[in-house]
């Protein structure tokens, strides 16, 4: 069993592996966040609690908690319009904006969502 691939298992909770866990591991061992997820889909582990709030909180019943959002302050609006390319924004550039702008990151990706924009590619290479 390679290193990346005991990290995982033993991290797993209720069979998955969350978002900010497989983060943590890639931080720790020096490994990339697509190293991570990479392995975790060559084990069949599904990635849970997209920091983002995309998707896997089953608890709450639906994919994810992202909601569209009454009001978008302008700055914010105008980074994420920068950093998307053809209606397109990645995981990525919506962690450094919601950084940026020293906002959760799941209101940066409901931000995102009600700009109309689709999240590509995730970091661990969810999709």
């Amino acid at each position: 069993m390679t290193g990346i691939e005991s990290m995982v298992l033993t991290t797993l909770r209720d069979g998955r592996l969350p978002c900010a866990f497989a983060f943590r591991l890639a931080r720790e061992h020096n490994w990339s966040a697509a190293q991570v997820g990479a392995e975790a889909d060559r084990l069949g582990v599904r990635i849970s609690r997209c920091q983002l709030g995309l998707f896997g909180y089953d608890c709450f019943r639906q994919k994810g908690l992202v909601q569209q959002l009454a009001d978008i302050p302008g700055d914010v609006a105008i980074s994420l319009r920068a950093a998307a390319v053809d209606e397109t924004i990645a995981c990525a550039a919506l962690w450094r904006i919601a950084e940026e702008h020293g906002l959760p990151r799941i209101a940066i990706a409901c931000a995102a969502e009600t700009m109309g924009l689709l999240v590509s590619p995730c970091q661990l290479g969810c999709f």
